[in-house]
């Protein structure tokens, strides 16, 4: 085999590992963004560090213990990534004021084909999701990094505790230790949205409630809308650290603050293992619509109970691989990632 062969084959087989990596340091670390970063080094690493792999462990099993070096690297400066619930209390419309904080203040939204593979067991799939929405992951940001790995590693990607022992370079003991200690802080610290029940794939009724949605957000109408809420329904703005609870208040500040969001167009998109938009507004000085933000829905007994907008659109929509302008008699296109 040439050595030309050699390194193609090697891309190719680091390659096919790198969806799965990027859901691990996407847990890991919060962040999109940072995630395909740490993703890209783990590879660098990799590649040029494979002369020393012996072959002990397979090669997923190394390339993981190079993820989680560089994930526990990138979280010795200690942020955790957070939701606007996990840092102030819910604003009453009277008062709603839009104060943003930095970027890497923020859980980041992440499109679902860029780090969930397609296994083959539907309950694998299903479990996948399940630990990518928003609220596992805020509940997640809680942890110690070396907990949150064993977490990830042992009930998320169900690694035996001595597989997790051998990449930590820890006992098994340590690493039980660790689950334990983990779960009770998980369970002690619920997070709002956490009880969001989503099928998957969408059930019938979760499908028509989506559809629903989406003719009563581009209809602007508030009646309708108010109809799909749930009672303690919440609604978020990252980056702003605004988040208000309830029809009353989300409806009251759609037609306030928010009153430019009128006849916005909605286009599906998968996102953290939930039913998702990509919202473009419409754009009153050159016609058609530009990108506002990325939508994020979580659903519970068949209403909405968390509407989260991701605003940042010249970061999120290249990442979902949406196009930067809709004309104006285009009213859906083809979701590109």
């Amino acid at each position: 085999m040439t050595n030309g062969t050699a390194t193609t084959d090697l891309d190719a087989r680091l390659e096919a590992h790198r969806v799965e990596l990027t859901g691990y340091c996407y847990r890991m670390l919060g962040s999109s963004f940072e995630a395909e970063d740490a993703v890209q080094d783990t590879m660098v690493r990799a590649w040029r560090s494979y002369d020393k792999f012996e072959g002990r462990s397979s090669l997923r099993s190394w390339l993981y213990r190079i993820a989680t070096n560089v994930c526990l690297d990138m979280l010795t400066a200690g942020n955790k990534r957070a939701r606007p619930m996990d840092l102030t209390e819910s604003t009453p419309l009277a008062q709603a004021a839009l104060s943003p904080r930095p970027d890497n203040t923020w859980l980041e939204p992440m499109p679902d084909s860029r780090m969930l593979p397609t296994p083959a067991d539907p309950a694998e799939a299903a479990v996948a999701k399940e630990s990518v929405r928003l609220a596992f992951m805020a509940a997640l940001q809680q942890l110690p990094a070396k907990q949150r790995a064993v977490l990830i590693l042992r009930e998320v990607l169900a690694w035996k505790a001595s597989e997790v022992a051998e990449l930590l370079d820890t006992s098994v003991a340590s690493v039980n230790s660790a689950l334990q200690r983990a779960r009770a802080t998980l369970a002690e610290r619920q997070q709002p949205g956490a009880d969001a029940s989503v099928s998957d794939p969408l059930d019938e009724e979760q499908q028509k409630l989506l559809e629903r949605y989406v003719a009563a957000f581009e209809g602007y109408d508030m009646s309708a809308l108010t109809a799909l809420l749930h009672e303690d329904a919440i609604m978020t703005m990252p980056p702003f650290d605004l988040w208000l609870t309830g029809a009353d208040d989300i409806t009251g500040f759609m037609t306030t603050l928010g009153a430019p969001c009128a006849n916005s167009r909605l286009v599906p998109v998968e996102v953290n293992g939930l039913p998702g938009f990509a919202q473009y507004k419409p754009d009153p000085e050159a016609g058609g619509f530009t990108p506002w933000a990325v939508q994020v829905l979580e659903i519970s007994d068949d209403r909405i109970t968390g509407f989260h907008c991701f605003l940042d659109t010249e970061r999120w929509f290249p990442l979902f691989g949406l196009p930067l302008r809709l004309e104006a008699e285009t009213d859906q296109v083809e979701q590109g990632a």
